[in-house]
């Protein structure tokens, strides 16, 4: 009988602390996702400021596209937009701050303000544009679906 009631009495206090452990396992895991969320957006630039095909796929889905300059893109359109201005002289210099992410399982969506430059033979010229993407974690790993951009008009 004794026995019995420390059971009971001990059963319930074993419940909250693994719900407690599941919940900060779970919080640890959804903090470690957003940060992977913004590192493959950010990878994603590190690929196009390259001219690295290889690495934008990487970090991109088969049917990745994307909507910029007012078009619509498929993944190698878009890096051979890039690549084209590249060759034309122009650097890009892009910055993924204020990232305001969403993780739903293994679907997320981050929108940003990306805070860069355009330097040509003109000069340097600061720029933003706000920016969003939608990702899916495939085999534990994130991958951008589909991106867009928007230029935030100069003042």
């Amino acid at each position: 009988m004794i026995v019995s009631k420390l059971a009971r009495a001990t059963a319930p206090s074993l419940l909250i602390v693994a719900m407690c452990l599941g919940s900060q396992a779970y919080a640890s895991s959804l903090v470690d996702d957003r940060n992977e969320v913004v590192e493959t957006v950010r990878q994603m630039y590190v690929a196009l400021t390259n001219d690295d095909f290889d690495r934008f796929r990487a970090v991109t889905s088969s049917n990745f596209y994307a909507f910029d300059v007012g078009k619509r893109f498929d993944g190698e359109e878009l890096a051979a937009l890039v690549r084209n201005a590249h060759a034309s002289g122009k650097v890009y210099v892009w910055e993924v701050t204020e990232p305001d992410v969403h993780v739903d399982g293994n679907s997320a969506w981050v929108a940003y303000v990306n805070r860069g430059s355009i330097t040509d033979a003109a000069g340097k010229k600061e720029l933003s544009w706000l920016e969003s993407a939608v990702l899916r974690k495939e085999k534990g790993v994130w991958r951008i679906h589909f991106f867009h951009s928007t230029r935030v008009p100069s003042e």
